[in-house]
């Protein structure tokens, strides 16, 4: 399952990268620290989750969730947020799964774990390339 992490901060990235690194199957197809940057892997490698931070520069985080989910094979998202009002904004932009920054890593594991799970058991045309 290639997931992508976007995040201006190289220790959360490599944060996320170390607690997603003993999930099965899991592969980090890319990382980003702007959003235009994002968009580009996004498209090049059809990842199946963005672990997306909601303070990423660059286009409003809301505006690369409605790009990105409109489309036929859309990746699943996980915001990574610092408030409740982060977590409603997110939510009614269309993320699948909010998460706290700073949360203990079980927090995210489980989230992932959530969506994953969504990604295998839905008929839904997302994409959920391993």
């Amino acid at each position: 399952m290639k997931i992508l992490l976007a995040t201006k901060h190289p220790d959360l990235r490599l944060s996320l990268e170390l607690v997603l690194s003993e999930e099965p199957a899991v592969t980090i197809a890319g990382t980003a620290s702007e959003s235009e940057g994002l968009l580009a892997l996004i498209n090049s490698t059809r990842p199946a989750i963005v672990l997306l931070d909601w303070s990423l520069p660059g286009r409003p985080p809301a505006d690369v969730l409605a790009v990105s989910c409109c489309r036929p094979e859309s990746a699943y998202f996980i915001v990574l947020g610092s408030s409740a009002e982060d977590k409603q904004l997110a939510v009614s932009a269309g993320a699948d799964a909010f998460v706290v920054k700073g949360d203990p890593p079980d927090q995210l594991l489980s989230a992932f774990r959530t969506v994953r799970q969504d990604i295998h058991s839905t008929s839904l045309p997302r994409s959920v390339s391993d």
